[in-house]
């Protein structure tokens, strides 16, 4: 399934998801090369997240393939940066399109319903959930970890609590071709968590590399768990008066 559109209209521009789907363009064309070979693997050794270097599983100068000829090597030191300098890294064009058209579709939303400050202390915190569930479940795996599906799971996840209802359109392909189907959120979003879920059970072991489904899985949850605690205090006061209403009218 690809969704494609929501029924869920901004009050506002969405400027922070703006400028986090700018800065992951600009970081792919700049930092990464616009995917050449050599800018690609230098960026994602040197800035993406390596599961056994951060819990110091793995000893300085192991080594993962990265393409003919190229080896990364592990540095000496944990490199805790490099937990927030994955956010912005990615291993292809349909990787990087696909993560910034989900961040697109759902951020804006979630952007709304908090301030822009703590919409990005939301991001960054979703993200660095994502990769503490991938770095427990493979401590010493020497994958690279790169990409923005993890704090983008947490925007999802955030959504699900927030939008459930809203009718997301999404295309689904029935053999060669694709028909337009209109769920509700919680049906895409649950069944999207779940292929998570199974997809992490199915590669655990797996030293090949890959997608990185528990931190898929640890960023929906994140923001699952603490959206309510980023959403502005004005949309909080208006789902406690929502929810008393009935009340007050069962006295009349």
């Amino acid at each position: 399934m690809f969704p494609y559109h929501d029924e869920n209209e901004t009050q506002r521009p969405a400027y922070v998801t703006i400028v986090f789907v700018a800065v992951n363009v600009l970081v792919w064309i700049v930092v990464q090369g616009g995917g050449s070979s050599v800018a690609l693997a230098t960026s994602v050794c040197n800035l993406g997240l390596i599961p056994g270097e951060l819990t110091g599983a793995l000893p300085p100068g192991a080594g993962f393939p990265m393409g003919e000829g190229m080896v990364c090597l592990t540095d000496p030191g944990r490199q805790p940066i490099n937990v927030f300098t994955s956010m912005f890294l990615h291993g292809s064009w349909m990787h990087l399109l696909g993560n910034m058209w989900f961040l697109w579709l759902f951020g804006n939303n979630v952007e709304d319903s908090m301030s822009r400050p703590r919409f990005v202390v939301f991001y960054l915190g979703c993200g660095l959930a994502a990769a503490l569930l991938q770095v427990v479940v493979e401590p010493a795996s020497a994958i690279p970890m790169v990409g923005a599906s993890g704090a983008i799971s947490g925007v999802m996840g955030a959504y699900l609590v927030l939008f459930p209802r809203v009718r997301v359109f999404t295309l689904l392909p029935l053999g060669f071709i694709f028909t337009t189907v209109a769920l509700p959120a919680w049906a895409m979003l649950i069944y999207w968590a779940v292929l998570q879920v199974f997809g992490g059970f199915a590669r655990i072991g797996d030293e090949g590399g890959g997608v990185a489904f528990w931190a898929h899985v640890g960023g929906f949850v994140a923001g699952v768990v603490l959206v309510r605690m980023f959403e502005r205090p004005d949309r909080l006061l208006a789902h406690k008066s929502h929810h008393w209403q009935p009340e007050r009218v069962g006295w009349r």
